[in-house]
């Protein structure tokens, strides 16, 4: 498949001035070689408006998941606070099966703040209370019992990584700010032990209140989200590519 990366770097424009440029290049990457995480695609959330817009992703995320899996891309769901649920499934205990590694040190990262605020935990429809709403990941996902994993443990699935010879990992998922970043198999911490990564930013959202600063629409703070990962973290994609387009 051939896979177009968006990325961002500052350098001098003509004038000698720091500017952001926008860098887009193609991966070309063979499928086995290639996985999908799910992350935290769970089925409700505390806060309505974080319900909303996943019910708007979820047909584009079943779509590029099947897609994907035909092709021979593997599909790792982490639907974090959940494996009770998935305590029997054949998913679970496959990636179970992954010989140990050694977790590399880790490289050492910037790690600017967020453009945006989210210190209100960022609902925009008015719930001020944090909860575990969730018990699974949102049935509008299919999970393969032949071919899929579920895990929310970053070490765990790192070993399936290994284990699978992967190359290239595309995270898709809620939400940027939070859990896409700072799971223990998000993109800050895989991208310091060295695993390739690229956010799916259409199929992602953002926990952020546009009553918060920068005051801008909620679509806007989720775009300067991806932008933020784009500058410091790592690259994006379309899902479109994901299909073998």
């Amino acid at each position: 498949m051939k896979i177009s990366l968006k990325q961002q770097v500052l350098k001098a424009n003509a004038q000698g001035m720091a500017t952001w440029y926008t860098q887009v290049r193609e991966l070309q990457a063979a499928p086995d070689r290639c996985a999908i995480i799910v992350c935290d695609v769970w089925d409700h959330h505390w806060c309505r408006g974080a319900e909303v817009r996943l019910e708007a992703l979820i047909p584009r995320m079943e779509q590029t998941l099947a897609a994907a899996r035909y092709h021979g891309m593997q599909i790792v769901h982490a639907p974090s606070d959940t494996l009770d649920f998935y305590a029997d499934s054949p998913a679970r205990a496959r990636i179970r099966t992954a010989p140990a590694v050694t977790l590399p040190e880790g490289i050492a990262m910037p790690d600017p703040p967020l453009p945006i605020d989210d210190s209100d935990e960022g609902s925009d429809t008015g719930e001020t209370e944090t909860r575990k709403a969730w018990s699974r990941q949102h049935p509008g996902i299919t999970i393969d019992p032949q071919r899929d994993v579920i895990s929310d443990q970053g070490p765990e699935i790192y070993r399936w990584l290994c284990y699978r010879q992967i190359e290239w990992v595309f995270i898709m998922g809620v939400h940027t700010n939070m859990c896409i970043l700072n799971r223990t198999f998000g993109i800050k911490q895989m991208v310091r032990w060295g695993v390739n990564m690229a956010l799916v930013r259409d199929l992602t959202d953002s926990m952020y209140n546009p009553a918060m600063r920068p005051y801008v629409p909620h679509t806007d703070g989720t775009n300067l989200v991806i932008g933020y990962i784009e500058k410091f973290w790592c690259p994006t994609t379309l899902s479109q590519y994901l299909h073998g387009l």
